[in-house]
């Protein structure tokens, strides 16, 4: 199939044609036709396989017949990163060169006065980051109104970046009649559930599994035993050993890209860095100097994982495991574009081996694993495991013993014997009655408290007898006092049954000191 058998106008034909491109990929050949039905798409393929391209040729020809009104565009592309939404105005340009289109790109890090005035001369294209259009229409400056086509393009990477409020927002004020076309490079489903809100009987394209990576980039993982230096040491090396035309170096954090960037830098490398907070003007002229190939190397957060359409890309490194596994499908689709082939090489260190079970699960299969000349490679045995209490600790050690099993090993054993009962001194103490041997042991009523619990033998020689009478009386015993008595016969059997090692509670014993003896002058 050709493009000629798409039913695209001679004017976007011949475009296409000085572009190089004679045979559509499969999710043009496939949406191209039903875009210019009017349908609304829900369009799924890989990074690389031509996704902008197949809603910006036939928006070319449904938009060539109409006219824009000042502030009111006809169309409406929502981008997550000012990269990616300026390459879709780029193909706009390129495709578009032989139509009479009007079109604006509005991004963050640029000046408004310029946006405004061309949103006041009426565009039939307007290509936005969420945040930028929507400080624009709080403004005043444009109304929605009038958007005839909508499209969301990579609704997971807005999903990822906190987009998706603001893009609810934005659809919500524009008409209930109109044509949504949504492309996503992977599916999950929360962008499922969003495509269901925002489209009408779509027609689903789906040409390549989702979450799968490209078929022509060669995959390999190499495990770094150590901490980031190490894993900085052992990049170094790659890019020694590897044939490297141009290669991008991704990093999860905008930290860790300054200090790659610093590190290779400091040895020699002819390198570039690129993130977030970095400029507007900055960006583009870093971009513009790695697409001339006048510095090979780019170390760069995801922000360019996503828009970047570099096809002398040989390389991509991986320096840090993507936190989510999808970013690495996007990552190593910055290689082996408009079918060339590629290399795609991921640095792990042991504390990121969650991550790359992530990364293999989505997948579906494991990534090979490449030996470098001078580090050793790390194993299961040293994924470190987080504890209990949020200590990390190899998962080759022996595991810790539990609380509870930790605090039986090191308490002595409870001494279970019963607590040997001491008696005051004579001195310290007035002689008790002693009771008549002749009269009659009364019978014990059912208000009495019940006797205490039999004693062993060995504990019965040693305390002497104490009757649990009322009246205090013994069988020719020392009397227990009354007021020791009159307590209830559960805190006296506690009291008795105690351990030696002293564990009673405070309060329910004798202190030691007012047990002592005291001379008497």
């Amino acid at each position: 199939m050709s493009f000629t058998d798409l039913g695209l106008s001679p004017e976007v034909l011949k475009a296409v044609d000085e572009v190089g491109y004679a045979d559509p990929t499969p999710i043009q050949a496939q949406a191209i036709p039903f875009v210019l039905m009017g349908r609304d798409i829900l369009g799924c393929a890989q990074t690389g396989t031509g996704k902008t391209a197949s809603f910006t040729l036939p928006m070319i020809d449904i938009l060539a017949s109409g006219r824009a009104k000042a502030r009111m565009p006809r169309s409406l592309i929502l981008a997550p990163t000012r990269e990616l939404a300026a390459q879709v105005s780029q193909n706009f340009e390129l495709y578009g060169k032989y139509s009479k289109l009007s079109m604006a790109l509005l991004t963050g890090g640029t000046s408004l006065a310029e946006q405004e005035r061309k949103l006041d001369r009426g565009v039939d294209v307007l290509i936005a980051t969420p945040g930028r259009l929507l400080d624009l229409y709080e403004r005043g400056k444009i109304l929605l109104a009038d958007v005839k086509i909508l499209v969301i393009d990579e609704a997971d990477r807005m999903l990822d970046m906190g987009f998706i409020p603001d893009v609810e927002r934005i659809v919500g004020l524009l008409p209930k009649i109109r044509q949504t076309l949504f492309f996503s490079a992977t599916m999950p489903p929360e962008v499922r559930r969003l495509a269901d809100a925002f489209l009408m009987n779509p027609k689903a394209i789906s040409v390549d599994p989702p979450s799968s990576a490209a078929t022509l980039v060669a995959q390999n993982l190499i495990k770094v035993m150590g901490d980031q230096k190490d894993k900085r040491a052992a990049l170094r090396a790659l890019l020694v050993s590897e044939k490297v035309a141009s290669a991008l170096i991704f990093c999860n954090r905008k930290k860790d890209v300054d200090i790659v960037y610093k590190s290779l830098k400091r040895h020699g490398f002819d390198v570039a860095a690129l993130h977030g907070d970095m400029s507007q003007p900055a960006r583009t002229e870093t971009l513009a100097r790695f697409k001339d190939s006048q510095m090979p190397l780019l170390v760069c957060s995801d922000v360019a994982a996503r828009g970047l359409d570099i096809p002398t890309v040989s390389h991509v490194f991986n320096f840090d495991v993507p936190v989510h596994a999808e970013d690495y499908i996007h990552r190593i689709g910055r290689t082996g574009r408009a079918g060339r082939s590629g290399r795609a090489l991921m640095l792990a260190l042991p504390e990121e081996a969650k991550g790359l079970d992530a990364v293999v699960r989505m997948l579906g299969k494991s990534i090979e694993e490449m030996p470098v000349e001078g580090f050793e490679p790390w194993s299961e045995g040293d994924v470190p495991v987080r504890g209990r209490r949020g200590r990390t600790r190899s998962s080759g050690d022996k595991p810790a013993a539990s609380r509870g099993s930790t605090r039986k090993a090191t308490r002595p054993a409870r001494d279970t014997a019963p607590r040997k009962r001491r008696s005051a001194p004579a001195e310290s103490a007035a002689p008790a009655p002693v009771a008549d041997p002749a009269s009659p042991t009364p019978e014990i009523s059912a208000q009495d408290p019940a006797p205490a619990p039999e004693m062993p033998e060995a504990a019965a020689e040693e305390t002497p007898a104490v009757s649990e009478l009322s009246n205090g009386t013994t069988g020719g015993a020392v009397a227990r006092p009354k007021a020791a008595a009159a307590k209830p016969a559960r805190q006296r059997r506690e009291r008795e049954t105690k351990g030696a090692n002293g564990d009673a509670p405070f309060g329910e014993h004798t202190p030691a000191f007012i047990l002592r003896p005291v001379k008497v002058a």
